[in-house]
This record gives C-alpha cells, structure tokens and sequence, in this order.
C-alpha cells in the first residue's frame, strides 16, 4: 500500500492506542488552516502554522504542523445531516470544505472495524473517513513539527506507515 513515507520510527508507541492518544493530545485545539483536494475524492486538511510544499502531484500547497489525508470516501457533517462528502460536486465540496477553515479540533477518535477516523470540530460539524471499497480505510494522520510521523490504519490496527 501506498502510504507516506516515515522519515523516523520512534519504538516508544507500540499499541494502536497508543499511536491515535498521542496525535489526539496534540490535535485537540488545533486550528485548520488549509483544506485542499487531492487527486479524485482524495482530501487534504492542515492543522496549525503552515509550510509551503512542492512535493506530490498537485504541485505546491501548504502543509500544516499537522495533516489529515483521506484517500476515498468521506463526508462532513453537522448534527442533522450530511453537508458533503466524496460524491458531492466538487463546487459544492470546495465550499462546504472551506467552512472548516480556522475551526480548531474538538476531538480525534477512530470509529468502526477497521478503524476509520472522526474529526469533531468545535462548532459540533464532524469530518469522517468511511471505506467503501475492499482493503483497508484509506486515511493517515500527519506529524511534521519534527521528523514527519504518519499512521494509518492497515490490516484492521493503527501503525505508523
């Protein structure tokens, strides 16, 4: 599986709980500040002080402290429905995405087996992957204030990827 490379493999978070506590813990107030879309559905959230980047296939964008990548499905909704997701047009996505930016996170918790990730924002609106497809939910979770850490979920657990 294609996943993000891993420039350092710390050996000090060994369980899957381990792994989703210690990106929550720095997430939890957070703000978003660029949200971008990817090749296909694929969506792209940045949390904290941004950095230019001119790596992957849509040439330079920003990266935060902190990323979210979600490769397939999605969506993002409040407490009533819905408001979109990876099938939606994607005017309607650019728009309805762009709502997160400077909302801080509220909370980071995975959902489901295999694990998929939930995003709670602070005004209630949550961001969720959900896998439709056979293999494994297509999200990582990004940690680039030092040496970049990613995790994902592969084979059912939490590892870093």
């Amino acid at each position: 599986r294609d996943c993000v490379l891993m420039r350092s493999q710390p050996q000090l978070f060994q369980m899957d709980e381990d792994w989703l506590d210690r990106f929550s813990a720095a997430l939890i107030g957070k703000a978003v500040t660029h949200v971008w879309r990817g090749y296909g559905s694929a969506i792209f959230v940045e949390f904290g002080a941004l950095a230019m980047s001119t790596s992957g296939r849509n040439g330079v964008q920003p990266q935060g402290e902190f990323g979210l990548m979600i490769e397939w499905s999605w969506r993002l909704s409040d407490s009533c429905s819905v408001l979109c997701g990876s099938w939606s047009e994607e005017q309607d996505c650019a728009a309805c995405l762009g709502r997160l930016i400077g909302l801080t996170v509220a909370e980071v918790q995975t959902f489901a087996q295999p694990p998929e990730i939930l995003v709670v924002f602070s005004n209630g609106l949550s961001l969720a992957s959900f896998m439709t497809a056979q293999g494994d939910p297509g999200w990582a979770l990004f940690d680039r204030r030092e040496a970049e850490i990613a995790i994902g979920c592969e084979g059912g657990r939490i590892v870093p990827c």
